[in-house]
């Protein structure tokens, strides 16, 4: 019994002081590992670590050629050869542009030779020549965060001014100005109108701006009437992109207001008792709409239709004429140079020719006509046919999508104008004097 207490005693102890060294032993690594120093990723730009290269920055210039570029750079004359006819479709070494930014990645020794081709072919994309080893070119793009962005304003000057003033790239002003072009003339807003966008900016690095996307909704209050406007993709095949109102109307119609983009002045509007210098003052029916515009701003076709007319004529100079259907045509007069000719189909929106002033003019603008029936009208008090509203099927989805886009619209605020602030702050300054005259009660 005693040799069996004795067993039982020294297998405890054995037990324990095995259990403490694989304890020890465990733990040793650990802390080991702990005080091990730990690397650092090597931050990388365009999929390359910089620090192994010699890296030269540079702008293409004129005169500047991807062949004479490389051979400056010590690459042998077979590999730029094979850029040029095996990369085609990746990079056209012809097609190079002057301004646009480039990456030279040269080897760290006394050759120095050019081993990597960085070409960005804007802020997001770029082209990569990799001229180690075997020769290959790939596209890449550079990531990108988007950030939501929400805008209010009222309208004192101009729309585009309106926008610059909040910061907004200038090509969202244009993006807004063609999501209404059909219901607001941007020619003729007055100060008070008022607007709302809700859009994302791109950044690269979180940073380094890189444009913004296409408008989410909108919001445009002109003469006191609201107008919504929710972008909504009706086929999914198609990929048909287009921007609808709060109850599911297409807001586009099958004319656009103007034949040029928005940012340019309404000089003269349909008259028919308009006197005109030119002619001594004497009473001339003015049966056009005047868009003044600088010479080589691009004339656009208002609808879909066939060109029937491309020509000079007397005073019109040089014009063409589009018949829509069978109820309308127009007519875009003073042109520089027509880009169209008789018969061609053209849609809305295409280019037809530039601003000039050939004719009789006085001045560089495009001489805007509206047929009905074979009667020239005037064209802004035409109630113009709108384009098919969404289809029932799709009325209920719609609806139901659009609901928090616009509560998120109708929550957005306005900012206080200058004027009220100065006003709140004076009328608060008051307060606070009329309150520190005033006696004690204690």
């Amino acid at each position: 019994m005693k040799t069996n207490s004795m067993r039982r005693y020294w297998g405890i102890v054995i037990a324990t002081i095995l259990v403490t060294a694989c304890k020890k032993e465990v733990k040793a690594p650990s802390q080991e590992l702990a005080e091990a120093p730990i690397e650092k990723p090597v931050p990388k730009k365009y999929g390359f670590d910089f620090d192994a290269f010699t890296v030269v920055r540079d702008t293409i210039k004129n005169g500047d050629s991807f062949g004479q570029l490389m051979l400056e750079n010590k690459v042998d004359y077979p590999k730029i050869v094979k850029i040029a006819e095996e990369f085609k479709d990746t990079f056209d070494v012809k097609r190079i542009k002057v301004g646009k930014p480039y990456v030279i990645l040269k080897s760290k020794d006394t050759l120095e030779q050019a081993r990597v081709f960085i070409y960005e072919n804007d802020r997001v994309n770029y082209t990569v020549v990799d001229l180690r080893d075997s020769v290959r070119a790939y596209k890449r793009k550079k990531k990108v965060t988007y950030k939501p962005r929400e805008v209010a304003g009222i309208v004192e000057n101009n729309l585009s001014q309106s926008l610059d003033t909040l910061g907004v790239d200038y090509a969202v002003t244009i993006n807004l100005s063609e999501i209404y072009a059909w219901t607001i003339d941007f020619f003729r807003l007055e100060k008070g109108d008022k607007f709302k966008i809700i859009y994302k900016e791109r950044y690269i690095n979180d940073t380094i701006y890189a444009g913004s996307e296409d408008i989410e909704a909108a919001y445009f209050e002109h003469k006191g009437t609201p107008v919504y406007a929710f972008a909504y993709q009706t086929d999914s095949l198609k990929q048909a992109m287009d921007y609808y109102d709060d109850e599911a109307n297409n807001l586009r119609s099958t004319f656009l207001r103007a034949p040029i983009k928005f940012g340019y002045r309404l000089s003269s509007r349909y008259n028919l008792k308009r006197r005109i210098a030119y002619y001594g003052y004497k009473v001339r029916p003015h049966r056009g709409t005047d868009y003044a515009a600088p010479i080589g701003t691009p004339i656009i076709a208002t609808a879909d239709g066939t060109v029937t007319e491309s020509r000079r004529k007397g005073g019109n100079g040089r014009y063409v004429k589009i018949r829509h259907n069978g109820t309308y045509s127009t007519q875009y007069l003073h042109m520089r140079k027509q880009k169209v000719k008789k018969g061609e189909y053209v849609r809305q929106g295409d280019v037809i020719g530039w601003v000039g002033m050939t004719g009789n003019t006085g001045g560089p603008h495009v001489c805007y006509r509206f047929w009905k029936h074979g009667v020239q009208v005037d064209p802004l008090r035409e109630k113009l046919p709108t384009a098919e509203p969404i289809v029932d099927s799709l009325r209920t989805d719609y609806l139901d999508f659009i609901s928090p886009l616009k509560q998120q619209l109708d929550c957005i605020a306005y900012p206080i104008p200058a004027k009220e602030d100065e006003e709140d702050l004076l009328t608060l300054n008051h307060t606070n004097e009329t309150l520190k005259n005033q006696p004690s009660n204690n």
